[in-house]
């Protein structure tokens, strides 16, 4: 099994409609390629975890850069790793408000910080804790 994450900026923010038509045409594909994930949106910022078959990944995430629709793609984690987290989701999804740290017990600080910030970058273990407690609160 293979996994990523990236963070990105969208060019635009996205609309509520905008972010429902990305989330059904990705579950729709990402079933189809044996991908499964979670994607992160706040303030125009996104952080996605992609896993699945190695070539289909790097297949996607290839994909993922040429799109205009959002700007800086740095991939924060590659790696192969024993097993799915996201096994039951072709494409998780939570969009983050100032009321979310609310929800998250432990990681306020995380989300009091853009997505793209330089401190995921320095320490992508914290971009992967970050994806795996909304895992865990959104079951």
């Amino acid at each position: 099994m293979y996994m990523t994450v990236y963070v990105s900026s969208a060019v635009e923010l996205f609309s509520e409609q905008e972010l429902t038509t990305l989330l059904e045409k990705s579950r729709k594909n990402n079933g189809t390629l044996d991908i499964t994930g979670m994607l992160l949106y706040k303030d125009g910022n996104f952080m996605q975890l992609l896993e699945g078959p190695k070539e289909a990944v790097l297949a996607l995430v290839a994909k993922i850069k040429l799109d205009t629709r959002h700007r800086g793609v740095i991939v924060l984690l590659h790696e192969d790793h024993a097993e799915r987290e996201f096994n039951q989701w072709a494409m998780g999804f939570k969009k983050l408000d100032s009321d979310a740290s609310l929800e998250v017990s432990g990681y306020s600080d995380f989300l009091d910080l853009p997505l793209t910030s330089e401190q995921f970058l320095q320490n992508p273990s914290k971009a992967l804790k970050l994806l795996l407690n909304f895992k865990k609160i959104m079951r």
